[in-house]
């Protein structure tokens, strides 16, 4: 870890990010392909890393980038999939500084001439120090079309001292004509077990006393994400000041928790009324709107569609609703919005 004493507290999500693919948790598919490519000496000149954020889509481009140009400590070592962390190249890929790694966002680069100025025009220069040059683009999806187009060819006969490395949390925005230059990986959710194993190994580090059933609603709130679930760790740590329990959380996450929509959908559709109502009184004594709480716990879901649409035909005997659903059994079949 880097020392933080004269550059003021560096938060956990930052002072524990993954250095190598033994610290990377819940992608074990992605890790063992990896290794095997890099074993076998078949690495694709693009990886396209895409998932929901937080779990790891930059970070591991950062890792293959320290894999790639590894030259251990000793100055011999190639290609590997545990980079030693401590030769040249690893140090100055992990404090960002590395000539021979460009690492931009596509957000603030979106157009024809900053792929141009970025990467088409220093494409065919040799790595300056390292043994590959390599392009990080994180959330690539922004780039517009002609910027994608422009960067087609290059991608598909890219030098052989060029790899590229996207990320991206919006895969379906990205032209399969891309798509189909790259190696796909899938970062998936973090399980809910892996999630609480790994933030009580950072609490324990931390010298932090949490509760087990608090870790569980950290982890609830984080729906899978790695860094929501830092940042909400390291918030219950400040909040509790010592020992930290279920209820300072749950008090702390507040309308953070978006569970609670869920228990409110829940209740409503299991005919809880007193349960319903005490959780909507509970999110809207935490600053929630009812309105808005109401259509986000049921406005997306098919039964509730299927209930609007149904209502909506009673009251209007000539109206027909799009079809979204399959016919309900237990429906009169005079209906027109199950026909």
């Amino acid at each position: 870890m880097s020392d933080t004493s004269h550059t003021g507290y560096q938060v956990l999500a930052r002072k524990y990010r993954p250095a190598t693919f033994a610290d990377l948790i819940g992608q074990d598919a992605m890790v063992r392909t990896l290794k095997n490519a890099f074993e076998a000496d078949r690495i694709a000149q693009a990886f396209m890393l895409t998932g929901i954020r937080g779990t790891g889509k930059t970070t591991t481009a950062r890792i293959i980038a320290k894999g790639l140009n590894c030259i251990g400590v000793d100055g011999t070592g190639g290609p590997t999939t545990d980079p030693c962390g401590l030769c040249q190249n690893c140090v100055a890929i992990t404090e960002g500084r590395h000539v021979d790694v460009m690492e931009m966002d596509a957000a603030s680069n979106t157009g024809v001439q900053n792929i141009r100025d970025a990467i088409i025009e220093t494409v065919s220069y040799r790595a300056a120090q390292a043994r590959y040059k390599i392009f990080i683009i994180d959330e690539v999806h922004m780039l517009s079309t002609s910027a994608f187009n422009a960067l087609l060819k290059t991608l598909e006969e890219p030098p052989a001292h060029v790899k590229f490395l996207f990320a991206t949390t919006e895969i379906r925005k990205v032209p399969v004509t891309v798509l189909s230059r790259c190696q796909r990986f899938d970062l998936r959710r973090i399980e809910p077990e892996v999630m609480i194993a790994h933030l009580q190994k950072v609490a324990a580090q931390e010298n932090a006393q949490i509760a087990e059933d608090a870790l569980a609603l950290i982890t609830r709130a984080a729906e899978g994400s790695v860094r929501d679930a830092m940042s909400l760790l390291d918030q219950a740590i400040a909040h509790g000041a010592g020992e930290t329990t279920a209820t300072q959380v749950r008090a702390m996450l507040g309308l953070a928790d978006r569970g609670r929509v869920l228990d409110l959908f829940e209740a409503i559709m299991g005919g809880d009324a007193a349960g319903a109502l005490a959780e909507l009184g509970g999110q809207y004594a935490d600053g929630a709107d009812p309105v808005a709480g109401a259509a986000r716990s049921g406005g997306n879901h098919p039964l509730v569609e299927r209930d609007q649409d149904h209502a909506r035909c009673r009251r209007r005997p000539h109206h027909r609703p799009r079809r979204t659903h399959a016919r309900p059994v237990a429906w009169p079949t005079a209906c027109r919005c199950v026909r």
